[in-house]
């Protein structure tokens, strides 16, 4: 591929190029954040290697929730004064985001444009423009491609229409549910639309349903992931290879409930350090999304590492006899054992009454080893948890990838 396939050279540099590059702007971050006595808490200094990225403790969104409530807007987190940032924003939660003045600030032309997103192009933005930020998110992306468009908001399907049919639009954002009652409704009333060629979705799955009913409508779809926190984190650039992972984060996967980092292919929490984000730190935050690291690079020349996409949530928190059991006591288990192999917490009901089975993968097959640490887990349970519950020792890679530590299999009814 030429170079101009490619929004910049930072797509298609070496790792130890990237790497090298990564470490000067987070340790730039770094000494920003520690300007900053709440954000200093979390940090030792600056990092002589990027593996030292994981000694830093996780901020959890959910955590960020908590801090806000408690010192409003941004929990006294924020290095640059409010008069300074371009825009507040509120997303539900609640919890308040920002961005800055500088160009790209939320990095999703990068994502338009390996979607061929660019001059010429009349994209129609079906995202809200006021509270949350991702109207002005692909705003900004498209005019940086010099594209035309149309702020269309989330709602009005007929008008929706109406507009797309008049001013010829070419490029669609937005979820991709929308767009497909955009189209059911054209076909209804008979409109067509033949200039609409292309599609970035995001802010919910696409389901292979309704990729097949893009794809045979001719409209290139392209996914991307990010949230009002972080801006871009990953996009896709050719069908089925993976979502490409944004030149301005790091992204890490780590095993839900702590902040080990997993090995490429296992499934797990994405974890995500920004590096343009000077106004606001943000070093490694846990986003309670699931999703694994691809092997190898893409088909498309980029060279930064992959991800599957979106898996689910990591926060698999459960309420059992009027107690929350959350990943992190699973974890807290196993390290008070000295147990460092995968686990999973099955919830279910029996006659009932519920019922705690914690699996833990070993190769001990002597059977008077295998009940005495069974008890031990169980003993174990009761003094993190302190609900009773039962272990079972299973083989090796018996355990589904999927990120789960707590599978809560109760028939609630509904």
């Amino acid at each position: 591929m030429k170079k101009n396939d490619f929004f910049d050279g930072l797509e298609i540099r070496t790792n130890d190029e990237r790497s090298s590059d990564h470490l000067n702007k987070v340790n730039q971050l770094i000494e920003q954040a520690l300007n900053n006595k709440n954000q200093s808490l979390r940090l030792n200094g600056k990092l002589n290697d990027l593996n030292d990225l994981s000694s830093i403790p996780l901020l959890r969104k959910s955590e960020l929730t908590n801090k806000q409530s408690k010192n409003l807007p941004f929990a006294n987190l924020n290095v640059s004064e409010i008069k300074n940032f371009a825009h507040i924003y509120r997303s539900p939660g609640p919890i308040y985001d920002l961005d800055g003045h500088s160009q790209n600030w939320w990095r999703f032309a990068r994502a338009l444009h390996a979607a061929d997103f660019g001059y010429g192009d009349i994209v129609q933005n079906c995202f809200s423009y006021h509270f949350t930020p991702a109207g002005a998110m692909f705003e900004e992306a498209a005019k940086i491609l010099k594209c035309t468009v149309f702020p269309a908001g989330g709602d009005n399907t007929d008008l929706q229409l109406e507009v797309m049919h008049t001013i010829g639009t070419t490029a669609y954002v937005g979820v991709p549910d929308f767009l497909k009652i955009i189209l059911e409704k054209a076909d209804e009333m008979k409109i067509t639309l033949p200039k609409l060629k292309k599609a970035m979705v995001t802010g919910g799955p696409l389901f292979p349903a309704v990729a097949n009913n893009f794809k045979e409508r001719n409209i290139i779809t392209r996914q991307c992931y990010g949230t009002a926190d972080l801006g871009l984190v990953a996009y896709e650039a050719a069908e089925g290879d993976g979502m490409i992972v944004d030149e301005s984060v790091i992204l890490e996967i780590v095993k839900p409930g702590t902040g080990n980092t997993l090995k490429d292919g296992e499934v797990g929490e994405v974890v995500v350090t920004v590096l343009n984000n000077f106004e606001l730190p943000i070093i490694r935050f846990a986003t309670g999304d699931l999703s694994a690291i691809l092997e190898g690079e893409s088909s498309t020349g980029r060279t930064n590492k992959r991800i599957k996409g979106w898996m689910g949530r990591a926060d698999q928190t459960t309420k059992v006899k009027g107690m929350f059991v959350q990943p992190s006591q699973i974890n807290q288990i196993l390290e008070n054992l000295k147990i460092k192999n995968n686990a999973r917490m099955i919830v279910s009901r029996k006659n009932d009454r519920d019922e705690l089975l914690l699996k833990v993968e070993s190769n001990i097959a002597n059977s008077s080893d295998i009940g005495a640490i069974q008890q031990k887990i169980s003993d174990e349970i009761k003094t993190v948890i302190n609900l009773k519950g039962t272990s079972e020792i299973v083989p090796v890679n018996s355990l589904p990838n999927d990120g789960k530590v707590i599978d809560d299999i109760r028939d609630f009814g509904g």
